[in-house]
């Protein structure tokens, strides 16, 4: 009857233990309504989800929290675009200038594309240090 008077679960009342024959002796409503405004009736506080198996989960997967991340994330698609256009125009210029030939500019191309490239200043690097670049 209190728990239903309080609108809570029946597990969450809580009666007085030192006022337990007040409590039996109480028969109506009314009764009942006196004894949860005493305060010898009361209603437990809400019990949450226990997060504790959870956490014990979380510690034996290593190494995949944020805070075991190292290093920036990167610029994503743009920072690709904004490194692969000037890396081929540069490969198109020196093969419209004749420093590089055709076969040299058709491998170099895919390269370029797979990420063998940081910059221009590093395919210029790559170029003297293969001697692939046509000597004048």
């Amino acid at each position: 009857m209190a728990a239903s008077l309080m609108k809570v679960g029946e597990t969450r009342v809580w009666i007085n233990p030192e006022e337990i024959e007040k409590v039996e002796s109480a028969i109506t409503k009314e009764e009942v309504r006196r004894l949860i405004h005493e305060g010898v009736i009361a209603a437990r506080a809400e019990r949450g989800i226990s997060r504790g198996r959870y956490k014990v989960r979380l510690q034996k997967k290593t190494g995949k929290g944020s805070g075991s991340k190292k290093g920036s994330r990167g610029r994503g698609k743009s920072g690709w675009v904004t490194k692969i256009r000037p890396l081929r125009t540069r490969l198109r210029e020196l093969k419209t200038k004749r420093v590089i030939t055709r076969e040299v500019y058709r491998r170099l191309l895919p390269m370029a594309k797979g990420g063998a490239f940081r910059s221009i200043s590093h395919l210029n690097e790559y170029l003297e240090s293969h001697n692939l670049a046509r000597r004048r």
